[in-house]
């Protein structure tokens, strides 16, 4: 049944995206369910940002700024039309690759990592951040300009598209970035027709090298990452008191949480970064497992949204590009819940339009532009 739907998905008839006579919101390019469901999840971002910050007024504000430009970005993005985007996408990832070898160069150290560039009259940037989006486009032009299902030559293509980044982002380090990239290309792969023996033996592959990694390409910091999911418990003062705490906080949320600003694990500073990566955890402490569960749906009707969107597209690039941006959206939530829940190795993914953060936020408002301006602009 999943290699049925995967392959309507690359073969999707033309009916459900037939032209029509554009309302209003498809002249001025806005999805208003898209639009609606972002304003909700940015309130609930801003309110237990408030609590989480211990009311720290002024990362507020910032966040809602952050905010603004982010729908502003989203907003100029949906105007643009597909065709304009496919056109420009080689030049968009191979100036992604220069930025990212000119980290590797002269890039600025911070905390241990080198991932950001000074750019004249642009500052500080991350070029990684431009890849979570110039690594998609790349592959959906890729394969859209090729027969589907893609073939072996066409497979090969594309993984070498997706691994050159990957390596230089992995090389910062910088690896929840990378595997975040590293997805984005894959679904493209998976939506274009991958069939399910290949993807049978690429897990089968990767084991091998999932081992190769440990020893040889993993930091030792890393490592502590994954060996502490396993037993927090062996370092609970030390690599282990992330997890243990955030548990904590969920736990001690039960069904309904302890209220609106009377969280203690990250008011008392025993949750670390309670205002970013482990934010969910803060939120679950007030708001309890209803609260959590209301977020969860918000996310989910983003999410069916977006994948309505994707489906219903006839043009493959279109179609391939907004399938990766709604999955690549799912795995954002997925790995910062799994992290905080203690399943998943802490990467530092933050959680999508809550976490504080300006880049992560404009880098996800700028997709879901993307999405607009795919649904938007077929029956303009």
């Amino acid at each position: 049944m999943s290699s049925n739907l995967q392959y309507r998905f690359s073969r999707q008839s033309h009916h459900l995206g037939q032209r029509h006579e554009p309302n209003i919101w498809q002249r001025i390019h806005i999805d208003p369910w898209l639009t609606l469901l972002l304003l909700a999840v940015c309130c609930i971002g801003l309110t237990i940002l408030y609590s989480a910050s211990t009311q720290n007024v002024s990362m507020v504000m910032r966040q809602m700024v952050s905010y603004v430009v982010a729908f502003a970005v989203m907003f100029t993005m949906a105007q643009i039309p597909p065709t304009i985007y496919r056109s420009f996408t080689p030049i968009f990832y191979v100036l992604g690759l220069f930025l990212l070898v000119l980290v590797e160069l002269i890039g600025e150290v911070r905390m241990g990592a080198q991932r950001w560039i000074n750019l004249p009259g642009f500052g500080s940037v991350q070029p990684s951040e431009f890849m979570k989006l110039g690594m998609p486009m790349m592959c959906a032009w890729f394969l859209s300009r090729r027969e589907l299902p893609p073939s072996w030559t066409s497979i090969v293509g594309t993984l070498a598209l997706i691994m050159i980044p990957v390596l230089l982002i992995a090389k910062e380090p910088d690896l929840g970035t990378s595997l975040l990239v590293a997805a984005s290309g894959i679904f493209v792969l998976f939506l274009a027709g991958l069939s399910w023996w290949m993807i049978a033996g690429a897990v089968a592959l990767s084991i091998p090298l999932v081992t190769f990694a440990w020893y040889f390409l993993l930091h030792d910091y890393q490592r502590t990452r994954v060996l502490t999911l396993l037993n927090p418990d062996a370092d609970a003062q030390g690599a282990g008191w992330n997890i243990i705490q955030s548990k904590t906080a969920i736990g001690s949320g039960g069904i309904t949480g302890k209220g609106y600003l009377d969280g203690t694990q990250s008011h008392l500073h025993f949750l670390p970064e309670g205002h970013t990566d482990f934010i969910i955890a803060a939120f679950s402490e007030e708001f309890g497992l209803v609260g959590v569960m209301l977020l969860m749906f918000i996310y989910a009707c983003l999410l069916s949204r977006a994948l309505f969107i994707a489906f219903t597209h006839p043009d493959n690039y279109s179609r391939l590009l907004a399938g990766a941006i709604a999955m690549s959206f799912f795995v954002y939530i997925f790995v910062n819940v799994g992290m905080v829940g203690g399943i998943l190795p802490v990467v530092g993914v933050p959680l999508p339009f809550i976490s504080y953060g300006g880049t992560a936020i404009v880098t996800l408002m700028a997709g879901f532009g993307l999405l607009m301006s795919i649904h938007t602009h077929r029956a303009a």
